[in-house]
């Protein structure tokens, strides 16, 4: 089974074909998601800089993440909504871009290690939810999240300056 039909069919949607042919609808919606992914990694940062020692030591990391996620999971609902908008006005392209499938899988890890870090060491924040000295796997999780948001953002910038077949 191949996904280009599906692909094909998605990008010949009226609303896609008006995001690419447009004067104006690409350019919006590429604007709105540079500026949610900035608010996604800026949230996520704050929070890995917390848990790394280097910045808001007086802050408890269960209430700057109960203050700091709300925003953040907003701001990714939006970043998903405007990506995929984006993505279905040439979706045949971008599937085949290795930027886009490079920014894919860096996503992917970014989550599953939220999702270990929200398993594991955040399970028993309140044991050292003040310190400013955070647990090794704490520190591993928030390190390894900014390499990780850090590359979502390169392998971003690069999918427009990327051909199907790769740099």
């Amino acid at each position: 089974m191949t996904l280009a039909p599906i692909l094909t069919a998605l990008e010949n949607t009226g609303w896609a074909t008006a995001i690419r042919e447009g004067s104006f609808f690409f350019p919006i919606i590429e604007t709105l998601h540079v500026i949610a992914i900035t608010a996604v990694v800026g949230g996520i940062s704050i929070v890995d800089l917390r848990l790394l020692g280097v910045l808001a030591h007086h802050r408890r990391v269960s209430r700057l993440t109960g203050e700091l996620l709300p925003l953040t999971w907003g701001a990714f609902a939006l970043a998903v909504v405007t990506g995929s908008l984006l993505f279905a006005s040439a979706a045949v392209r971008y599937a085949g871009n290795s930027a886009f499938q490079l920014k894919f899988l860096i996503l992917l890890l970014a989550g599953l290690n939220m999702a270990a870090f929200h398993a594991g060491a955040f399970r028993k924040v309140e044991a050292w939810d003040e310190a400013q000295r955070t647990p090794a796997g704490a520190r591993l999780a928030g390190a390894a999240s900014l390499v990780l948001w850090i590359g979502v953002v390169a392998a971003g910038r690069f999918i427009g300056f990327t051909d199907p077949a790769g740099p």
